[in-house]
C-alpha cells in the first residue's frame, strides 16, 4: 500500500485518483447501498462550495453533524462521536470554525481550535479543513495513514497529523514539479490513497491494470479530462 505514496509518476496517481468515485461504490457492497456515496457526494463536491461562498469560511452544527457522519461511514463507526458532536451549540460551531480558517497557514493552530469541539478530535478537525481548505490539508483517514512510511503505529494526535500532513504536502510539491497541470493538492492525495487501500482491502479488480512504477506517458492524456475533484462518473442513489 505504500508502494503508490512512493511513486512520483503524476499520470499513475491519476489513474488511480480517476478510479475513486469506483472505489467508494465498491466500498459499499453488502451494506447500506448509497448511503456512503451519497454522504460522499456531499463531502467532496457540496461541502467545499457551501464553505467557499461564505464571506468568511467556517461550517454549521449541520454540516459538522453529517460531516461525522461521513467519517464514521467512510471509517470506523463510533456512534458516541456523532452524540458529542450533536451536542455543541450552534453559534459555537460556527464560531469556533470561522476562527480555525482565519488561523491558516497555521494548521496546527486551525487543528488545535477545531479540537476545542465536543466530539472533535485532530482527524475531525482535519475533515473539516480538507473541505474548505484542500490545498493546504488532508483528511487524517486510517487508509491514507497507512500508506504513508514511517507513521505506524497510527496516533490520532496532532503530532501525528503533523507528520502526515508534512509528508503530504512534500508529495504534492514533487508530482506538481513532476507534471503539466500542477493541480494536486493534499487533499487530492488522500483521496487517491484511500482509493488504492480500499481497493485492495476489498479486493476489486477496478486497479488491477495500474502500474505503480509506470512513466508518464499517460499525463497529458488523463489530464484534459480530470477536473479539480473526483470526476462525477456515478449517479448518486
Amino acid at each position: 500500500m505504500s508502494s503508490l505514496f512512493a511513486c512520483e509518476d503524476p499520470a499513475t496517481w491519476r489513474s488511480v485518483y480517476e478510479k475513486y468515485w469506483d472505489a467508494v461504490e465498491g466500498k459499499t457492497k453488502g451494506k447500506k447501498p448509497g448511503k456512503l456515496l451519497n454522504l460522499d457526494k456531499w463531502y467532496q463536491e457540496e461541502l467545499p462550495t457551501l464553505i467557499s461562498s461564505r464571506p468568511d469560511k467556517h461550517v454549521t452544527l449541520s454540516e459538522l453533524v453529517k460531516l461525522m457522519e461521513w467519517k464514521l461511514t467512510r471509517g470506523k463507526f463510533r456512534p458516541r462521536l456523532q452524540q458529542l458532536v450533536a451536542s455543541n451549540s450552534a453559534d459555537t460551531v460556527e464560531k469556533c470554525s470561522r476562527k480555525a480558517f482565519t488561523l491558516l497557514p497555521d494548521v496546527q493552530a486551525a487543528i488545535a481550535e477545531l479540537s476545542s469541539l465536543k466530539g472533535v478530535g485532530p482527524a475531525t478537525a482535519s475533515a473539516v479543513l480538507a473541505a474548505g481548505a484542500p490545498d493546504q490539508t488532508a483528511f487524517m483517514s486510517d487508509e491514507a495513514m497507512e500508506s504513508v512510511p514511517g507513521l505506524k503505529p497510527i496516533q490520532y494526535t496532532a503530532k501525528h497529523y503533523a507528520l502526515f500532513l508534512g509528508k503530504m504536502v512534500e508529495k504534492t510539491e514533487k508530482l506538481n514539479k513532476a507534471g503539466p497541470q500542477r493541480d494536486w493538492t493534499p487533499h487530492r492525495l488522500e483521496l487517491c490513497l484511500w482509493a488504492m487501500t480500499t481497493a485492495e482491502q476489498q479486493q476489486l479488480p477496478l486497479l488491477k491494470d495500474v502500474d505503480v512504477k509506470a512513466s508518464g506517458a499517460a499525463e497529458k492524456r488523463s489530464d484534459a479530462d480530470t477536473e479539480q475533484r473526483p470526476a462525477k462518473k456515478l449517479k448518486t442513489r
